[in-house]
């Protein structure tokens, strides 16, 4: 059942056992693939240094000023190959990614900021769809003239969220997004992402050290440790799943947290593509 509804899934995005280097000698990725489906939120979970951020770069085409390139495998985007793109071409293409730690323009206010995010677009509905993202984070209507760097951290994500949107995209990427926050105001950005997937129908990719919440919000996702794929699964059943409880959703009974591959009784889970 759950395998025959799961080749049935359109899928926006495949990320297809990719190697991924930088400088042509560092390597960082070892044979990830990843299935995105059209409409859904999908999370891709993990600790630090695992290759989360990588793999995003890789997507939206980011390794490429970073002296970094997907050396083996593909990633196929509406049929299309992408992998080494330039990330001009892949923002055309409809992929956005809003990286960690937000990069908002300082020195423009909020609105300019958002009118950043419409730069490719030539369809004349851009005040149309300003309008939409300010019904989606009111308080950037109420900051619309105030200067970017004067906002807190919490509004500086909202921002870099809405500017993403206004680029129109059909996936967008958000790396982070709950990195420096208050857990209220992480719950607030994640209940905004999950009404925009649903009234928008645009498909998130999100990684996330905050597996609990990420979870909450998500269809599908991955786990992701040392540049390997070693779990994936609805969000529902990871979340009850005791190993990535005790992992990622508390911490391990000696007080630190552990790793999948700690666990010598652990199988990784067969992957069928």
């Amino acid at each position: 059942m759950g395998t025959t509804a799961k080749t049935e899934r359109k899928w926006l995005l495949r990320v297809n056992n990719i190697e991924v280097v930088y400088q042509d000698i560092i390597q960082v990725l070892r044979g990830v693939s990843i299935n995105i489906p059209e409409g859904r939120i999908t999370a891709l979970l993990g600790p630090n240094g695992a290759g989360k951020t990588t793999t995003l770069r890789a997507i939206s085409g980011l390794l490429v000023p970073e002296d970094g390139a997907v050396r083996d495998g593909t990633i196929v985007y509406q049929g299309r190959e992408i992998q080494n793109l330039l990330p001009e071409q892949i923002v055309k293409l409809g992929i956005v990614q809003v990286p960690e730690g937000r990069h908002v323009f300082k020195h423009l206010t909020v609105e300019e900021n958002l009118r950043v995010g419409s730069i490719t677009r030539r369809d004349g509905k851009v005040r149309e769809d300003l309008e939409r993202i300010y019904n989606y984070f009111p308080r950037l209507a109420d900051l619309r003239h105030r200067l970017a760097g004067y906002t807190s951290g919490g509004e500086q994500q909202m921002l870099a969220i809405g500017r993403a949107l206004l680029a129109a995209p059909k996936l967008l990427l958000l790396d982070e997004p709950s990195l420096g926050l208050a857990p209220l105001l992480v719950r607030e950005i994640f209940d905004i992402v999950a009404r925009i997937n649903a009234e928008e129908g645009v498909t998130v990719l999100v990684v996330e050290q905050n597996a609990a919440i990420a979870l909450a919000v998500s269809d599908y996702a991955y786990i992701m440790e040392q540049g390997k794929i070693v779990l994936e699964g609805e969000a529902k059943a990871l979340s009850e799943n005791p190993d990535v409880k005790e992992f990622y959703l508390g911490t391990a009974k000696a007080g630190g947290r552990k790793s999948f591959r700690d666990v010598k009784s652990y199988k990784r889970r067969k992957r069928f593509m």
